[in-house]
């Protein structure tokens, strides 16, 4: 399959997403908080107001989404900063970065019709990659040392 089938199937999923949904971000969000009930305090800690931090969040997981499979080098360069810094600056757990990218492609996924074994398949792709990326951005994670002097 080529890139630019799969962005049309990208495109189709994320289409047929928003005309069932509407916006995607609140049923991610209650998702993502399903899954990490304590990630709302995070999100609280973090903004005076959280509902804008949530939406941006959801609207950065879109922009991966939508872009992987026309500029993945962008999303690598993004990632590869976002997971360190929001683990080592922030102190987010990367199962929490995780879990909103995951919330949101489920969310999203559930419109797929089963029959529609291409979204099926290039959107599985999708979410492995991503995963995939996380994961080894997260391995650039400092080390807490414990040490003090």
């Amino acid at each position: 399959m080529t890139s630019d089938h799969k962005l049309a199937l990208i495109d189709d999923i994320l289409l047929r997403a928003s005309e069932q949904i509407g916006d995607i971000s609140q049923p991610a969000i209650t998702a993502f908080y399903q899954r990490f009930p304590y990630a709302r305090e995070i999100f609280q800690q973090l903004a005076q107001n959280p509902s804008v931090l949530e939406a941006e969040m959801i609207e950065q997981v879109l922009y991966c989404l939508m872009f992987w499979f026309k500029r993945p080098v962008e999303i690598e360069i993004l990632l590869a900063g976002s997971v360190p810094h929001h683990n080592e600056t922030l102190n987010i757990p990367t199962d929490v970065y995780r879990g909103l990218l995951t919330a949101t492609l489920d969310v999203i996924g559930n419109t797929i019709p089963p029959t529609s074994v291409d979204e099926m398949a290039v959107w599985q792709e999708l979410s492995n990659q991503l995963h995939l990326l996380i994961d080894t951005s997260a391995q650039s994670v400092a080390p807490a040392t414990g040490v003090s002097e």
